[in-house]
């Protein structure tokens, strides 16, 4: 079946993203691969020919919303029936054989190692759906610039899938096995970046930290890419605690373009939980890397994930969580009720923590983290930082923001020859619980 085309010859594609920052980077990938194929970019699904939803797995309440959003968007098919409506990313990994019977209209279902067959899948989408979620354990995109969106960051995707198995997550079984992109492949895509103006970046991985292509490391990784002319600041997300070696955190220590910002998920304070979660290390071992980091790198921001209500979770486990975070007391944290996910390890085992006491605990620690991310903000006051100006703060009246290198959200009042993509120095005055308000 032909598609229908807009009237300059072109067919029109509108793509919308749930999920992680990796989701975000393979949509970007996903519109470089249709634009080579010479589709244009819609800005409203009502004025596309192809509507494309990339999913996220992660979490049960990720898959309803997506699914309510595929209902609205059958009412666009079913005005125009020649619209091609396609499901892409883990979602259609995780879920495929629901799918088709819960979205019968879908015309494409591809997962994540699937995006260079889209043209050819869209083009052959009939009366039967085009289905591709096969695995692929050398595809990796590298040869595809990604169509990165307009600012000073780039997201740049260092190595797909992951090696880990947590006993909760569906990752490996919706992205697969680990595989890193090629240095020489990173630093041409980041030296285009850097010719477009782009000043920072921020390399992703599932477990970015178990990075090793032949003999580079992710520490090697990080010093090849700090000497990329134009590029002044290197962040990286998500490392994995039991990935965390010596020469990533030497490489943190002394590569000033490498940030003092570090997102090392922890899930539980329990050693009982982190044993059922397979996570692969004991509260003193994380501690003790905590320590680690910290003296290496006195400027450090810590940020971490809490899953709360897995399998098992007693009081005591979850205090033991609470005590923890007020141990080490983090910038800030992402906090979540466990939910069960097919295929997972985790799976049979069920859910022995009600939804009520899982949104208690969540609550609980929600409010602790508040407090704990207010005080550390508060101690902020006084000192000065270098911001890297993003553009126009949300609340207008001339405001800039900006990241400081600890990634903390920087707003300060413009000034003449201030412009985006400028490295300023600002004093803090004052805070709030996710902000430092400042000064220049």
């Amino acid at each position: 079946m032909e598609l229908k085309v807009a009237q300059n010859g072109a067919p029109r594609v509108y793509l919308e993203t749930y999920g992680c920052q990796m989701n975000v980077a393979d949509s970007e990938t996903v519109n470089a691969v249709l634009r080579r194929a010479g589709y244009v970019i819609a800005t409203r699904p009502e004025s596309a020919d192809v509507i494309l939803l990339n999913t996220c797995a992660i979490r049960e309440h990720a898959e309803e919303r997506v699914l309510h959003r595929l209902n609205e968007l059958a009412r666009v098919k079913q005005s125009r029936p020649d619209v091609k409506l396609g499901l892409l990313g883990c979602m259609a990994q995780h879920n495929r054989a629901a799918l088709t019977e819960k979205a019968a209209y879908l015309d494409v279902v591809a997962g994540p190692d699937s995006y260079r067959r889209l043209p050819e899948m869209l083009a052959g989408a009939g009366f039967d759906p085009q289905i591709d979620v096969r695995l692929d354990r050398a595809e990796t995109y590298a040869d595809i610039t990604p169509d990165f969106a307009p600012g000073v960051r780039a997201y740049v995707t260092a190595m797909r899938g992951c090696d880990k198995f947590c006993a909760f997550c569906v990752v490996p079984y919706v992205r697969g096995r680990e595989r890193s992109i090629a240095p020489a492949d990173l630093v041409r895509e980041i030296r285009e970046l850097a010719v477009r103006g782009v000043k920072e970046v921020v390399l992703l991985g599932q477990t970015v930290n178990a990075y090793r292509f032949e003999e580079i490391d992710f520490g090697a990784l990080l010093r090849i890419i700090a000497k990329i002319d134009g590029i002044e600041r290197i962040r990286f997300t998500s490392p994995h605690p039991s990935d965390m070696s010596d020469s990533i955190i030497e490489a943190m220590a002394t590569e000033t373009k490498v940030q003092p910002y570090l997102h090392l998920p922890l899930q539980s304070g329990s050693d009982r939980i982190l044993d059922a979660m397979e996570r692969g290390y004991s509260v003193a071992q994380y501690l003790d890397l905590v320590a680690r980091v910290r003296a290496a790198i006195p400027a450090l921001a810590l940020s971490t994930d809490i899953i709360v209500g897995f399998h098992g979770e007693t009081d005591a486990d979850f205090d033991a969580t609470t005590a923890l975070m007020r141990e080490v007391s983090y910038d800030a944290a992402f906090m979540f009720k466990y939910s069960v996910r097919e295929h997972t390890r985790a799976h049979k085992l069920g859910d022995s923590v009600g939804e009520d006491e899982k949104g208690r605990r969540l609550t609980e620690l929600i409010a602790m983290q508040e407090n704990i991310s207010a005080a550390r903000n508060r101690a902020m006051v006084g000192r000065e930082f270098a911001v890297l100006v993003e553009g126009p703060a949300r609340r207008g009246g001339g405001m800039l923001a900006g990241k400081t290198p600890q990634f903390k959200t920087a707003i300060f009042r413009g000034a003449e020859g201030i412009s985006i993509g400028d490295t300023v120095n600002v004093r803090v005055e004052s805070t709030t619980g996710h902000s430092l308000m400042c000064s220049p």
